[in-house]
């Protein structure tokens, strides 16, 4: 029964950020928070109504960054990365050797390619910016 609610709340929660812009994912949560109502789930849905807009603030940025803006897959990489290091050695004789190799792994990273990787191209974001800049002036 957990997983059927897991899975009904993920797929309403989906269909609101899959929306083309910021009033219709407003207009799709409120009909979320109505579905939420009628279904007798008053606190799930005081929860979505209170804070759906903390969500929607991808929606201020260029659409081409909107999917990277919405994951967290550069950070959850790196912990793949630390956590497979830490299994190799198995039981740390205590947290500072722990911290040590977790620590080493991320001066790894800052000091490689790996770092300077692109992950999104911000002209778009700079252009906007000196294009509302300039109006203004």
């Amino acid at each position: 029964m957990v997983h059927f609610y897991r899975n009904v709340f993920s797929h309403m929660l989906k269909a609101i950020h899959a929306q083309e812009s910021r009033e219709a994912a407003q207009e799709k949560a409120a009909s979320v928070v109505a579905d939420l109502r009628r279904q007798k789930l008053g606190k799930a849905a005081d929860l979505v109504e209170t804070h759906i807009d903390e969500t929607l603030s991808c929606y201020s940025f260029p659409d081409s960054h909107w999917l990277k803006i919405r994951t967290n897959d550069p950070l959850e990489r790196i912990m793949k990365e630390i956590r497979r290091r830490t299994r190799v050695v198995g039981a740390f004789p205590d947290g500072q050797s722990c911290l040590n190799l977790a620590a080493a792994r991320l001066r790894h990273i800052a000091g490689s390619q790996w770092s300077t990787r692109e992950y999104m191209n911000m002209d778009p974001l700079y252009a906007e910016q000196s294009s509302t800049h300039g109006a203004v002036a």
